[in-house]
C-alpha cells in the first residue's frame, strides 16, 4: 500500500534552527563535473551549469564535491576551497545564486584511498593502511593523529572560506567510500584508538569535524551530511549507520542527506522487510534534522512517491542533467521528461560544456556516441 501525505513539492521548506527558507522541496545534488581549473578555482562553465539549475526553479543547489586540501583532491578538474585564492570565484558563484530564488550549498570533501597518488602526488590517505589502487605503492597511508588534526583543521577553514564566499551552507561528503565513510566503514577503518572501534569511535572524526566547524562559522550557516546508508565494500551496514544518525541528530546537524541510488529499493542488510531505506530511517527516530534523500527519482510522480516514504526534501542528480528546470516542472505530479541518451547538442543547448558532456559519455547510455 502507498503511503499519502499532505507534504507536495511545490511546499515551501524552513530549515529548523537556521531558519532558512527555499521555495519548493527539491535539491540538486552534488554531481562531478570536471570543468574547473587544475589549481582549484571554479570556472564560468561550472558557475553557468549550476546557475542554469537555480533559474530552472531548484530550491537548493549542491555543488559538486570540491576538495578542502591539495591531497584531499580526487578527480581531475575539481574545483577546490583550500586556498584564500578561491574566494573570488566562488563568490560569483554564490551572487549568481542567491540572483534567483535558490540556496546554494557547497558539498565539502576529502577522498582519501580514492585521491589517487597520480592527482595528487600524496599517497593516499586513509583510517588504516589497506590496499590501495591509487597509491604507487600499492597500500595507503594510515592517518596519524597530525594528519587527523590536519583533516579537521582542513575542513573547518573550507568552512569558513564557504561562508566567506557567501554559501548559504555545506554539506560533509560523508557518502560513497570517500574518507569519512572510509573512517566510518569497519573494513577500512581498523583502528583500536579512538578514532576506530565501534560505531561511536568509527564517527569520531565526523564528531570533530562537525564541532570545529560549528565554532567557526555564523548561527545562520547551514551543516549538513551526506551518507551511504549501505556500502558493503567498506563494511557501511545499515544497523550502524541507524546508530550512527542518532548520533549526528543529537550534535545538531541541520540535515541529513541519505545517498540510496535507488530511493524505492529494498535495503541489502535487512532482508525481512519490504521499507525503503528512507522510510526505515525516518520511522527509527521522531526527533530527526531535515531529511533529503536522493536516488533514482525522475518524474514529478516519483518526488512525491519519495515524501510520502517521509523525506521532507528531494534530491536529483541525473535528472537535472538533462532538465535544468526539473526543480520547477517537477512540482506537477504528471510531470515525465525525456530520460536518457541525449544527443551532445542538446547537452550543450542545457549549459554543460564539452568536459562534461565526455565525462558522461562515459556513463552507458547516457550520450548518443557520435
Amino acid at each position: 500500500m502507498v503511503k499519502t501525505t499532505n507534504v507536495k513539492l511545490s511546499d515551501s521548506y524552513t530549515f529548523l534552527r537556521p531558519r532558512k527558507k527555499i521555495e519548493n522541496r527539491t535539491v540538486l545534488a552534488a554531481m562531478t563535473n570536471k570543468q574547473s581549473y587544475d589549481n582549484g578555482v571554479i570556472s564560468d562553465n561550472e558557475i553557468n551549469w549550476l546557475v542554469a539549475r537555480a533559474r530552472g526553479g531548484f530550491g537548493i543547489i549542491t555543488t559538486a564535491a570540491t576538495h578542502i586540501s591539495k591531497e584531499a583532491k580526487a578527480w581531475d578538474g575539481e574545483f577546490g576551497v583550500f586556498d584564500d585564492m578561491h574566494i573570488p570565484s566562488l563568490r560569483k558563484l554564490t551572487s549568481s545564486i542567491h540572483s534567483t530564488s535558490s540556496i546554494i550549498l557547497a558539498q565539502l570533501f576529502h577522498g582519501g584511498l580514492k585521491s589517487s597518488q597520480s592527482i595528487t602526488g600524496f599517497i593516499p590517505i586513509s583510517p588504516s593502511e589497506i590496499e590501495c589502487g591509487g597509491s604507487n605503492t600499492g597500500k595507503s597511508r594510515e592517518a596519524s593523529k597530525d594528519d587527523i588534526d590536519k583533516i579537521i583543521k582542513d575542513f573547518t577553514e573550507a568552512a569558513i572560506r564557504c561562508s566567506e564566499s557567501g554559501f548559504d551552507g555545506i554539506e560533509l561528503h560523508g557518502a560513497h567510500g570517500y574518507l569519512l565513510s572510509q573512517f566510518l566503514g569497519n573494513k577500512t577503518n581498523l583502528r583500536n584508538d579512538k578514532w576506530g572501534g565501534d560505531i561511536n569511535g568509527r564517527s569520531t572524526l565526523l564528531i570533530e569535524i562537525f564541532k570545529s566547524i560549528k565554532n567557526n562559522v555564523p548561527e545562520s550557516f547551514i551543516v549538513g551530511i551526506r551518507i551511504s546508508p549501505e556500502i558493503e565494500t567498506i563494511g557501511i551496514n545499515l544497523k550502524d549507520t541507524i546508530d550512527l544518525i542518532a548520533i549526528l541528530k543529537d550534535l545538531g546537524f541541520d540535515f541529513i542527506h541519505i545517498s540510496c541510488w535507488d530511493v524505492f529499493a529494498p535495503p541489502v542488510t535487512f532482508l525481512d522487510t519490504d521499507k525503503t531505506l528512507t522510510e526505515i530511517i525516518v520511522e527509527s527516530y521522531t526527533d530527526l534534522p531535515t531529511i533529503i534523500s536522493t536516488g533514482a527519482v525522475w518524474s514529478g510522480l516519483d518526488a512525491q512517491k519519495l515524501l510520502n516514504q517521509g523525506a521532507d526534501l528531494v534530491g536529483v542528480a541525473r535528472a537535472g542533467i538533462g532538465h535544468p528546470n526539473w526543480g520547477r516542472m517537477a512540482c506537477d505530479i504528471k510531470y515525465n521528461p525525456q530520460k536518457p541518451p541525449y544527443t551532445r547538442e542538446y547537452l550543450r543547448d542545457k549549459k554543460l560544456s564539452d568536459v562534461f558532456i565526455d565525462y558522461m559519455s562515459h556513463w552507458k547510455d547516457f550520450v548518443i556516441k557520435k
